[in-house]
């Protein structure tokens, strides 16, 4: 069989998308990649999957359809804590994302934010992100940490080169690789490849993402299958549920 790339993130009208399920479907498969749909399932995103009973009609929705059945978890919500370990069997794999950082003195910083709190430098923000990562390994029941290295907003424009030390970038990589999660070379968000090389170096195991939410998003993993090929990674050892399993499960 021709191997195909399997897109593992994409939304649709179920969170914030733009494109109902089956319209999401039709446009990843144009693009000759396979879809799985990971919608928000959060109380803090606007018009995420929000409650338990919506996360049943959502995975309704999802069985009765041709596709990857996953969902993207806030680390900061708690929503994640209160699903039965039963109802997340049902998805081919889940999602966990850093959308907000808890920072040392208690308070949350938010990615997609332009505020900044006095005192807190661009280093002690990655420091704090990399214990939220060790944090998240423990303790989430997902299998892949979406766009790991998503930054809030003042940061975005420093070179990762320089943002991210290499203990930085160890301390990463050992997080993913003791805890057996997957890394998601997001298309939309995309790590800096010095990172993404030690990891790979380290064995740990990678996704392709789209992190789509719209038409001309939604199965666009081209960034992502280029670096991963240039890092020599073979196509069939990146992260698909159904050849690699889950973690824990």
């Amino acid at each position: 069989m021709t191997w195909t790339p399997l897109d593992c993130h994409a939304h649709s009208t179920w969170s914030d998308g733009q494109l109902n399920l089956d319209d999401v479907l039709v446009a990843v498969r144009a693009r000759g990649v396979r879809p799985s749909i990971a919608d928000h399932v959060s109380r803090d995103v606007v018009g995420a999957v929000d409650s338990l009973e919506q996360v049943e009609a959502y995975l309704i929705a999802l069985e009765q359809r041709d596709t990857g059945r996953s969902a993207e978890f806030c680390w900061h919500d708690s929503l994640w804590r209160e699903i039965p370990p039963d109802v997340l069997g049902r998805f081919t794999h889940t999602v966990g994302s850093l959308h907000a950082v808890w920072l040392p003195n208690g308070t949350l910083q938010r990615v997609f934010t332009r505020s900044w709190p006095d005192g807190l430098t661009p280093h002690d923000y990655v420091v704090a992100l990399l214990h939220n990562l060790e944090r998240l390994a423990a303790e989430m029941p997902i299998d892949l940490v979406a766009h790991p290295t998503l930054l809030p907003i003042p940061l975005r424009a420093i070179p990762a080169e320089e943002l991210w030390t290499e203990a930085d970038e160890a301390r990463m990589v050992a997080a993913f690789l003791a805890s057996g999660l997957v890394f998601e070379v997001s298309s939309r968000y995309r790590p800096h490849e010095r990172l993404v090389r030690r990891a790979v170096e380290a064995g740990v195991r990678l996704s392709l993402g789209s992190d789509g939410h719209a038409a001309e998003q939604v199965g666009v993993i081209t960034f992502s299958l280029a670096l991963t090929r240039a890092l020599g990674v073979p196509d069939e050892d990146l992260y698909d549920p159904a050849v690699h399993g889950r973690r824990g499960l």
